[in-house]
């Protein structure tokens, strides 16, 4: 088995973590070591170009704080050691960017603003660097809740097929669905152009299952987990069913969720609480998609914004933001729950973990 590079991205306005830090895991043990550390600020959420050529990340600044409109950055990779190279960067016309994806070429990049609640679409040449943004997609509305005052965009994916772009939008509890018009370098919407969560969910990232039937997305605000049908052929979404993501008598004003994951063989779904410092485990009934809970794992540390499970799908890696740690855990293929290996990996306020 060969060795993962992983990369890992940062708040470094903590003042604990220096950008973005490559690791190498050891395929047997799960263990990482660090190799490298790239200056970037507030490089939160990174993605990597369809071929593993390029590296983009958001600089999550944010005009609220008069810190300016983000940025999205792009970087090389060094095919033989996976060092960073700086390339280029552009404005995402907006504060708080903090998702992105490519589309199936890679010529486009996809930036989610969260601050603003808006979408910036980016063309990406062959050579990595990124143009000006050709598109930006102003949502509308606003939720019942305190953080819902009005859109705030928060992930971005493509569905199985390639072809629809899905944006998770909190402050207005929709999935937005868009499609790309290439030639454009523009987000046109699709019929249907969203589907509803119910109201005060807060709609923060998104999952599919390995199948493309079904997708799952987590509530932010209101510790939920909603599993759709999914329609592969009209790019249709219609809600199962809604669960929590805590324990029966669990409950507090600052617990939020953060992260959703289908492991890989696509039997069990993954939440992050973040507060309660928990991963949600759900078993999904392959024949309907719906779930039903499985338990609770402690991240064994405070405030888990993210989470990623290796590309075998042996051990799931924790980022707790607050207490500088990702701690590692091998996953029971036939049970989903989660066990500490007592692999631990000191860095700076992390945010995504990302394997090449």
């Amino acid at each position: 088995m060969q060795p993962n590079l992983v990369y890992v991205g940062t708040y470094t306005r903590s003042g604990r973590s220096e950008g973005i830090y490559v690791y190498v895991q050891d395929p047997e043990s799960g263990e990482l070591s660090r190799l490298f550390a790239v200056p970037e600020r507030d490089p939160s959420f990174l993605a990597f170009d369809p071929r593993k050529r390029f590296l983009f990340a958001v600089s999550e600044m944010r005009a609220f704080e008069g810190e300016g409109m983000g940025e999205a950055v792009s970087f090389s990779i060094d095919q033989d050691t996976g060092n960073l190279t700086p390339l280029s960067r552009q404005t995402t016309h907006g504060g708080e960017p903090c998702h992105l994806a490519t589309d199936a070429t890679g010529r486009f990049l996809f930036v989610v603003n969260h601050e603003h609640g808006s979408v910036a679409t980016f063309p990406t040449g062959d050579d990595g660097i990124l143009a000006p943004s050709s598109d930006l997609r102003q949502h509308e509305g606003s939720g019942p809740g305190p953080t819902q005052a009005g859109p705030h965009a928060h992930f971005v994916t493509l569905d199985p097929s390639k072809e629809r772009i899905l944006v998770a939008d909190k402050g207005i509890d929709k999935v937005m669905l868009y499609r790309l018009d290439a030639a454009r370098g523009a987000l046109l919407p699709h019929d249907p152009p969203s589907a509803s969560l119910h109201s005060g969910a807060a709609p923060r990232h998104i999952a599919f299952h390995p199948n493309g039937q079904y997708v799952y997305v987590n509530g932010e605000a209101d510790m939920t987990v909603t599993a759709f049908a999914f329609d592969p052929e009209r790019g249709r979404m219609e809600e199962l069913h809604y669960l929590s993501t805590l324990p029966d008598g669990a409950n507090g004003e600052r617990f939020s969720t953060a992260q959703i994951m289908v492991e890989p063989r696509g039997r069990f779904v993954y939440v992050s609480n973040r507060g309660h410092n928990s991963i949600a485990i759900f078993a999904i009934d392959q024949a309907t998609g719906r779930l039903s809970a499985a338990g609770h794992q402690p991240t064994g540390g405070e405030t888990p914004r993210n989470f990623n499970i290796d590309p075998s799908g042996t051990f799931l890696y924790a980022a707790n933001q607050n207490s500088d740690t990702i701690v590692q855990f091998r996953i029971d293929p036939d049970t989903g729950q989660l066990a500490a290996t007592g692999n631990v990996t000191e860095v700076g306020s992390p945010v995504c973990i990302l394997f090449g």
